[in-house]
């Protein structure tokens, strides 16, 4: 589809605002809905998709990942990673800064947002990546949606694990913080008094629940402190989950990754160190918990902290293997899945993986199916379970930790800016995303 052109949607199973659902049409405009109704009169120069039986859904926002360009491309990159983007429902992403260099000025900033312009076939922003000499930065560098502190599991200019260093940064400007909150001290503690130990599964017990449990603890004294803007990044723990149950702030949310929610510990005696990522998986009863925590909107949202390794580096013997795995492509079917499965509403998965997601970041016109927002959409198919396969994913590191999972709600189409990007396993390669717009 080329610009200002229309694309006219027909006989979708359609995801309102209000969580209800209508069957009928929607037409977009240039990058813009322009009409949602039961019934839409013949637009001669509209290009149109017949949607029978299909659920039409807002393009997903992953508000978490890892592309890796620039520095490390060799596991992925911003063209691939975005194809894989399309293959998952995702329309937007928001991508950390621990790439080579690390985006923690201006300049590196510029350089991703060029990249992007040139590469991405979905739309991006950028974290800001605090070092605790870049405070000025911090506060002036745009467009971003805020601020990233690994308060752990990091290592050179990106770990801010000291706590002068991080009140100095939540004490000024108001921009969104988002923390990896890991207790680095605890930490390297447990790394001493298990070294020597290769099997993967003690990467839970290095990196337990208490180190999870004191750098969040410590990120919410911070930003109750100083009234600011946080955001935690993917809560993997019961423990964090009860504490934010008790004390959480309007100014607070938090995500959790379809990982902790569907995998734990035992994955790693069926997967080995495919299973391994920071902030670890962790036990079954966290898993209920999380998954109680979301559905009672203690948890915000889901994000899917996609951080892909090659297969070859994955091999190595643990601690050398490591922490993190791919999810773009798998995170709306499973999720979508549980869904059919009772354990949540479609509605509910398109908010915690769309609307809220766009709230959260002041995301502009995005997470809705409503006339004036853009036309990021995914029509998916609920009717259909598909193995995953390796084979068959589109991620440059080529493998998944749920490879051989049943699923269903995998994306027919993915509409970016009222452009079909994606259509019946093709990749539209013509096709750019756009620069969030961040603000209200």
């Amino acid at each position: 589809m080329s610009l200002h052109s229309s694309l006219l949607i027909r006989h979708a199973h359609i995801l309102l605002p209000n969580g209800e659902s209508i069957v009928g049409d929607v037409l977009t405009y240039d990058h813009s809905i322009v009409e949602v109704s039961s019934r839409i009169s013949m637009t001669k120069s509209a290009t149109e998709i017949d949607a029978t039986g299909l659920t039409l859904l807002p393009g997903v926002i992953d508000p978490q990942v890892h592309f890796r360009e620039p520095g490390l491309e060799h596991k992925e990159d911003l063209f691939t990673a975005t194809c894989a983007c399309l293959k998952g429902g995702i329309t937007s992403f928001l991508e950390m800064p621990n790439t080579r260099p690390p985006t923690i000025n201006q300049e590196a900033l510029n350089d991703k947002l060029k990249r992007a312009a040139s590469k991405c076939l979905v739309n991006y922003g950028f974290f800001i990546g605090a070092t605790g000499e870049n405070t000025e930065e911090l506060l002036k560098v745009n467009p971003t949606p805020g601020i990233k502190i690994f308060m752990g599991s990091m290592s050179g200019d990106l770990l801010v694990d000291n706590e002068e260093i991080l009140e100095s940064v939540f004490s000024k400007g108001d921009r969104l913080i988002a923390v990896h909150a890991e207790d680095q001290t605890r930490i390297n503690q447990k790394r001493c008094e298990f070294a020597n130990i290769h099997d993967p599964a003690i990467h839970s017990q290095i990196q337990d629940n208490q180190a999870a449990l004191s750098a969040t603890q410590l990120a919410l004294r911070l930003s109750k402190k100083y009234k600011r803007r946080l955001h935690i990044l993917h809560m993997s723990t019961c423990d964090e989950a009860e504490l934010l149950r008790k004390d959480k702030p309007d100014y607070v949310t938090a995500e959790v990754t379809p990982q902790h929610l569907f995998l734990n510990a035992d994955q790693y005696a069926n997967i080995g160190t495919l299973a391994q990522m920071n902030p670890p998986l962790r036990l079954p009863y966290d898993n209920q918990v999380l998954w109680q925590s979301l559905l009672d909107g203690v948890i915000d949202f889901i994000a899917t902290d996609h951080a892909p390794h090659t297969l070859q580096e994955k091999s190595q013997r643990y601690p050398k293997s490591p922490s993190g795995m791919p999810g773009v492509e798998t995170s709306l079917p499973l999720m979508l899945t549980a869904a059919m499965k009772g354990s949540c509403t479609v509605a509910q998965v398109a908010n915690w993986m769309s609307t809220a997601p766009a709230k959260a970041y002041s995301i502009r016109n995005k997470g809705a199916i409503t006339p004036g927002y853009d036309a990021d959409l995914v029509l998916v198919d609920l009717n259909t379970y598909r193995k995953v396969l390796r084979q068959d994913l589109l991620t440059k590191c080529g493998w998944s930790p749920f490879e051989g999972w049943e699923l269903t709600g995998w994306p027919i189409y993915t509409i970016v800016c009222g452009q079909v990007a994606y259509a019946k396993g093709k990749i539209n390669t013509e096709v750019r995303g756009r620069m969030l717009e961040f603000g209200v």
